[in-house]
């Protein structure tokens, strides 16, 4: 059984970041056409989107504010225009903020990671769902943490806005699934990237100790688990909270 998503258009936010480009290489390699998101980083969308057309796939790369409605829309336009509808919208971009205490924390590091997690799928919503309820389908995939259910100490601004992203997506699951649209939340743990690859620091033991599975996952896990949402095989999960993390955390029925 393979995961074959050939006719379809999938859209990545953040696709030139460290599990951004493994799930867009993934994608492609299922036969998806590729609306590769970026927000500074042109040659590296440049340099996805050659590597990812070896694979017989098309594709397009777009820069846009994933905080800003009018960048979203825009986005929008230009994928439609290039590659056509988008099937597949994976809401990987996230802005980074200082790890401090509540007390410490900024009050606009809590406004940028609401933006940043709550709105991004508000505007990905608005923008791309109405299609997708004319075609009767699409797929909804949030890219969330398993820190939203550790809840570790300083940590509460990614925290907070994980957790609004987390009910904004049920909210949505229940409203367009009348549509054949699912809407699905991929939860990573402490994920191994090339960066840590690069950087010889694969191996954390005092966190490979706390997980069931004593490792750190893989970003192809990460990838692996988009694209089976991504595809028919996942045609009757939505709602779904998916930890991909070794057990580290198991959300309570």
């Amino acid at each position: 059984m393979q995961i074959d998503l050939s006719c379809r258009t999938a859209l990545i936010t953040g696709a030139t970041g460290q599990l951004g480009r493994i799930m867009a290489r993934t994608l492609a390699d299922c036969g998806a056409n590729l609306v590769i998101h970026y927000h500074e980083n042109e040659a590296k969308a440049i340099e996805l989107k050659e590597e990812t057309e070896k694979l017989g796939i098309r594709s397009v790369t777009v820069q846009a504010d994933i905080t800003d409605e009018r960048s979203i829309y825009r986005m929008k336009d230009l994928a439609e225009s290039n590659l056509g509808k988008v099937d597949i919208v994976v809401a990987n971009a996230v802005i980074q903020y200082e790890w401090t205490t509540i007390l410490n924390q900024s009050a606009l590091d809590y406004e940028r990671q609401f933006y940043s997690c709550v709105m991004q799928n508000v505007y990905l919503a608005k923008a791309f769902v109405p299609s997708m309820i004319d075609r009767k389908y699409g797929r909804m995939i949030g890219i969330n943490t398993e820190c939203s259910m550790l809840n570790n100490a300083n940590q509460s601004a990614y925290v907070a806005g994980k957790r609004g992203m987390d009910g904004l997506y049920r909210v949505l699951a229940k409203e367009v699934g009348e549509h054949r649209i699912t809407v699905n939340q991929v939860a990573p743990g402490w994920t191994i990237s090339d960066r840590d690859r690069e950087d010889g620091t694969t191996s954390r033991p005092e966190y490979e100790a706390g997980v069931p599975l004593r490792r750190r996952g893989e970003d192809q896990d990460i990838a692996n688990t988009v694209a089976f949402l991504a595809s028919d095989l996942a045609d009757f999960i939505t709602g779904a909270f998916i930890p991909v993390c070794g057990g580290n955390v198991m959300p309570a029925i």
